[in-house]
């Protein structure tokens, strides 16, 4: 009988072999993955090759015989090279992606090499404990309370999903209904009011919840974005003759277009007026609470009822990471456990995944802790500034050199114009085909539009500037 427990190379019984020295093999992985990050600087950004490449080169017959797991490695990092963006670059302006800092790249590794499933404190004591403290340090930062829950989630769509699930059971259950027990059959109508400008997760959040997208009350919004306030009491005034439960109000802390923040102060008054909840989607915006010189932006964060963000965005963590945060730990848990009764008062110490919608669950806040950790108060109230002020520097290149910018650039958002649509769109695919920088095109109040967000830690004044020529650069020949 093989002794697999001392010899590294040996093989399973059924003939399956276990591989090079694991030690070995990672420190092999690592050293791709180091020389793939020191190569972004000047890496072409857009991805060489597409799909159908890159599956030519992974695909083929499933092998019968086993592989060796080096020989697997080598293959794969050869296979894929050609289809990677850059997305973890100084110049990737896309959707609103960070990069990752260092500390918590590396402790991403740790992770995939420790493997724990971050269920519980009994099953993972040190994920647990990752995520306790983590927690706290972003509820400071951030201007959540510090009595609030916080689960560890995927992104923005499992945050968002999460506090209005909260809400959802608490403002039926204001009314004498249990939808966890009963479920919405029969139940009271639930009204969601939210900005014509929200993001397109909250809808399908809804829709997730079996509340569907007729249960959306629209607000409008203002020239940059942010919520009329004006227009959300006048509705929430016409809903005091509603027969149903009290209304849920969606805030906005970013707007996912313009960087626009709603009026959290006024919005959260309001809504207590009417003993609504208040759930704020903040996945960029939010951020700004860690600034002292943007604080401003999101004065009255603390009243809400539920907040989400993301640590894959502005943190620089890896994905996937955000945070579904809730002012009520007890609601917080009876809407995401197995039940109402499973694991009840375990809390965050040994039921993390009671605030999820995971139970096999990525012990995400290993990284979450190094990135905190290796930037500091101070270093998150940087990264944020400075993304701020590069984004700045975009739009006024980009308007020295004779293109449109729509917004009001308040954050890290910048919506540019290069006359009608059309040409838009075409400047848009130029550009990322020229590969020195990737923008991606939105489509804002009827125009096509390109948008710029600078969320990377590595991105300096340089990059802007070399970004902003070939933009330039592009436009003139299309």
């Amino acid at each position: 009988m093989t002794d697999v427990s001392s010899d590294r190379g040996a093989a399973t019984p059924n003939g399956t072999p276990t591989g090079t020295d694991i030690g070995t093999l990672l420190q092999v992985a690592a050293a791709h993955a180091g020389t793939y990050r020191a190569s972004l600087a000047e890496r072409r950004v857009c991805a060489p090759q597409g799909v159908e490449e890159v599956v030519e080169a992974l695909g083929g017959d499933l092998p019968a015989a086993p592989t060796p797991a080096a020989d697997v490695l080598e293959h794969l990092v050869a296979a894929v090279d050609g289809g990677l963006t850059s997305t973890a670059g100084p110049r990737f302006f896309g959707f609103v992606i960070g990069g990752s800092l260092p500390a918590a790249t590396a402790a991403d590794v740790l992770v995939a090499g420790w493997d724990q499933c971050a269920f519980n404190g009994v099953l993972s004591p040190a994920a647990a404990a990752a995520e306790v403290v983590a927690g706290g340090w972003l509820k400071e930062l951030l201007g959540v309370p510090a009595s609030a829950s916080v689960g560890f989630v995927t992104g923005a769509q499992a945050a968002n999903t999460a506090g209005l699930a909260a809400a959802r059971h608490q403002m039926l259950a204001d009314v004498g209904w249990d939808v966890e027990q009963r479920g919405l059959g029969g139940a009271p109508a639930l009204r969601v009011v939210a900005s014509i400008e929200r993001h397109a997760t909250i809808d399908r959040s809804l829709r997730l919840l079996g509340l569907g997208n007729d249960a959306v009350v629209p607000v409008r919004a203002d020239a940059n974005g942010a919520m009329d306030v004006g227009h959300l009491a006048e509705v929430l005034d016409e809903l005091r003759t509603h027969s149903g439960a009290p209304p849920v109000v969606c805030l906005q802390a970013g707007n996912v277009n313009t960087g626009a923040c709603d009026d959290l102060r006024a919005g959260c008054e309001l809504t207590r007026r009417h003993g609504g909840w208040v759930h704020v989607d903040g996945a960029f915006g939010l951020w700004a609470a860690a600034s002292p010189s943007l604080r401003h932006l999101l004065d009255g964060v603390e009243l809400a009822d539920s907040w989400g963000c993301d640590g894959h965005k502005w943190l620089n963590v890896p994905y996937d990471s955000a945070f579904a945060f809730c002012a009520r730990p007890g609601v917080h848990e009876t809407a995401m456990s197995y039940t109402a009764a499973y694991l009840t008062g375990s809390g965050m110490f040994t039921g993390m995944a009671d605030l999820t919608a995971e139970s096999s669950r990525r012990a995400r806040g290993f990284a979450v802790w190094a990135a905190l950790r290796e930037l500091g108060r101070d270093g998150v109230a940087e990264l944020v500034d400075r993304c701020c002020l590069l984004a700045r520097r975009f739009a006024d290149g980009l308007a020295a050199g004779g293109a449109e910018v729509v917004n009001d650039v308040v954050l890290n958002q910048v919506l540019v114009g290069f006359g009608d649509d059309a040409r838009t769109d075409r400047v848009v695919d130029s550009v990322q085909a020229e590969g020195s920088c990737w923008l991606g095109a939105t489509t804002w109040r009827g125009r096509r539009l390109m948008r710029v967000s600078v969320s990377n830690h590595s991105t300096s004044a340089v990059d802007v500037d070399r970004s902003v020529a070939t933009v330039l650069r592009v436009a003139a020949h299309v």
